[in-house]
Formats: C-alpha cells, sequence, structure tokens
C-alpha cells in the first residue's frame, strides 16, 4: 500500500474515533442529564475505547517518525489531531458533568 493512501487510513480513522468519542460523551451527558447514570458511564467506557484507538494510532505515528519515517503533513492531519484533542477535552469534561449531575440527584 502506498505511503499516502496509509497516511490518509490514519487520518480517517483518528476522525472516526475523536468523532465517536465526541459523541458517546455527549450521550453520557445526555444520559446522566435523565438520571440514567449507568447509562452514561457506559457512554464514558465507550468513549474511552474510541480514544483508546486513536491514541494507538497517534503512537504508531509517533514510533514511526522515531525509526526515521517521517509522515507527511497536511491540512487534514492537522485537522484529524485537531479532533481527537477536541474529543479528549470533551471526554474529560463529560466525566466531570457527570460526577455533577450524580452529586445533585444525592442532594434531592
Amino acid at each position: 500500500m502506498s505511503e499516502e493512501i496509509e497516511n490518509q487510513k490514519v487520518i480517517m480513522s483518528l476522525i472516526i474515533a475523536g468523532g465517536n468519542a465526541k459523541g458517546a460523551s455527549f450521550l453520557a451527558i445526555k444520559a446522566a442529564k435523565e438520571k440514567d447514570f449507568k447509562e452514561a458511564e457506559l457512554k464514558l467506557t465507550e468513549a474511552d475505547r474510541f480514544l483508546a484507538q486513536a491514541h494507538n494510532a497517534q503512537t504508531d505515528m509517533l514510533t514511526k517518525e522515531a525509526n526515521g519515517e517521517h509522515a507527511q503533513m497536511s491540512l487534514l492531519m492537522v485537522h484529524a489531531q485537531d479532533h481527537v484533542m477536541t474529543a479528549i477535552t470533551f471526554r474529560d469534561l463529560a466525566g466531570e458533568i457527570v460526577e455533577l449531575y450524580k452529586r445533585i440527584e444525592d442532594k434531592w
């Protein structure tokens, strides 16, 4: 497989994993808002799995870079990395929001 096609596959895997993680995180917040904390935790775990997929792709890229196989940087690659970083932040905040909903529920 050509290097360009391999690079495009990595880019798309990062974008998809980031999008899926962000979506699962949003569903976790929605579930917590509806007081379905079991579902919220399941969605946070699902988001973590998607982020692990993205992390593995990034680790593979970093390993290749360390071994002298430099990836071609493109606007799509920057976008993919931005997508993943945004998803990580969203996941972290979703976890905090779920915890806040739990505390509110415990107080009532």
